[in-house]
């Protein structure tokens, strides 16, 4: 059996990403699941693109702020303590909006973690 204590604050953050980007499950080597914690200024979004997934399951889990997703129907307003969660083949885009009044910091899990991603074009 093994155990790991990881504090995403002391997790150097991935480089070149659009948000701050902190992996606890690379931290942790999990090779099932993707666990990573960030952080969102006003203007920025979590991932590189519009996207969706062949097969992975996504929860967006929001620990500070109002994170913004867009859908193909709706966008969604997520608010602390809330969790948005995505199926596999759903489109969607997770952002803090330009003009907000401050950052948002989450806690995002897929699994299983496959590198399954594609640009979804609205």
């Amino acid at each position: 059996m093994e155990y790991h204590v990881v504090d995403p604050d002391v997790v150097d953050p991935e480089p070149d990403r659009p948000s701050e980007k902190r992996s606890i499950s690379d931290a942790a080597e999990l090779d099932q699941v993707g666990v990573h914690v960030y952080g969102v200024a006003p203007g920025e979004q979590v991932p590189y693109v519009y996207h969706y997934h062949d097969e992975q399951e996504e929860i967006l889990y929001v620990l500070e702020g109002t994170l913004s997703v867009e859908t193909p129907e709706e966008t969604f307003e997520v608010e602390a303590g809330q969790a948005f969660v995505v199926e596999p083949e759903s489109p969607h885009r997770a952002y803090n909006p330009a003009g907000a009044d401050a950052p948002v910091r989450l806690l995002a899990v897929g699994a299983p973690a496959v590198d399954d991603a594609h640009e979804y074009e609205p």
